[in-house]
């Protein structure tokens, strides 16, 4: 097919064995396997086609091919089917969100045109939902049991200015991540501008970055109200201690809220029953975002997954549940510094 649609006056060698093509301008075209991303290595590309992403290993582009790319300043185009919310979803996403550099598109197969209207209309009665809106409507579908299905990138991911005014951070104190999310309010809206994660780290550790990114602005914390037990390794001090000692305000709760309760209050903030959305992120909170895209619910059951999304989404729901709690019986610790 590649021959057939190359004038062959352009072409001075050709080599099937192989699969290249080298033409009159010096320039030469090759098909390659991505089965084994490692025999793609040793030559540098001006440009590079990658042809059902979604099926590959993701090694294949950022360790491999991305790298080739860099001699010539070469560009890339990444063709494919959806296939859930996976790395290819990841590249799609670049576009969509503004990534300087990159575009992002979106074709069905009706409007692809090779497939009449009678055919997809009988696909879309043996298939079910999902699988058609992947196949057929190149939709990334959800994952099966996401848990903020709120979120929408294209409704919830909007980039924000930084207004200058007083920031409301929630912490999640894992320490493989430490997870920070930083807000503005608006009234009922949260704006979401910059996030912080830091691994194998620690309070103190947490706290100088809040302060070399953003000075003496008003904070005010909102952390895991385990936040109040005393740790050892910090020679006794409590991590609330420690943030109000560095000056932050410390809003926190005297016990954690049912798990589903904070889960409902980030997603009553995404979307509400009524349509109306009232927490945005910027594009550059990427671990938050993907965090809102992937946790899931353990099959059958109504408990979170622990698997890497949760550390931020928890941060999130710290600040979230706090500020506007789906319930209001529980007893609050007033703040101790700004309000």
């Amino acid at each position: 097919m590649l021959i057939a649609t190359i004038p062959p006056e352009y072409v001075s060698k050709t080599n099937e064995t192989s699969l290249t093509l080298r033409l009159i301008n010096g320039s030469v075209i090759a098909l390659k396997g991505a089965e084994k991303p490692n025999n793609l290595r040793g030559r540098s590309l001006d440009y590079v086609v990658m042809d059902e992403f979604a099926d590959m290993r993701p090694e294949a582009w950022y360790e491999v091919l991305r790298p080739a790319l860099s001699d010539r300043n070469g560009g890339g185009m990444f063709i494919g089917t959806p296939k859930g919310r996976n790395h290819f979803y990841d590249i799609w996403g670049k576009g969509i969100d503004g990534d300087d550099n990159w575009a992002s598109f979106q074709y069905t197969t009706l409007q692809g045109g090779n497939v009449s209207q009678e055919e997809i209309a009988a696909a879309r009665q043996d298939l079910d939902e999902r699988t058609f809106q992947q196949e057929y409507e190149a939709a990334f579908v959800n994952y099966s049991g996401i848990i903020y299905y709120g979120f929408s990138r294209e409704d919830s991911v909007v980039k924000i200015e930084d207004s200058g005014s007083t920031l409301h951070i929630g912490l999640d104190f894992n320490i493989d991540p430490m997870s920070a999310v930083v807000c503005l309010r608006h009234g009922n809206t949260l704006l979401a501008i910059d996030e912080i994660v830091m691994y194998g780290s620690n309070t103190d550790e947490m706290v100088a970055e809040i302060k070399s990114r953003y000075g003496d602005r008003p904070v005010i914390i909102y952390p895991d109200p385990a936040s109040r037990q005393r740790k050892t390794s910090a020679g006794g001090r409590t991590d609330l201690s420690i943030l109000q000692n560095a000056g932050f305000a410390v809003k926190s709760k005297s016990s954690h809220a049912l798990v589903r309760d904070r889960i409902n209050a980030v997603n009553s903030r995404l979307r509400s029953s009524s349509g109306d959305r009232y927490l945005f992120i910027d594009p550059k909170c990427k671990h938050t975002i993907k965090s809102l895209e992937r946790q899931t619910y353990k099959e059958g059951t109504s408990q979170p997954n622990k698997d890497g999304f949760d550390h931020m989404n928890d941060a999130l729901g710290y600040l979230v549940e706090y500020l506007f709690p789906v319930r209001t019986d529980y007893k609050i610790e007033q703040p101790t510094r700004w309000s």
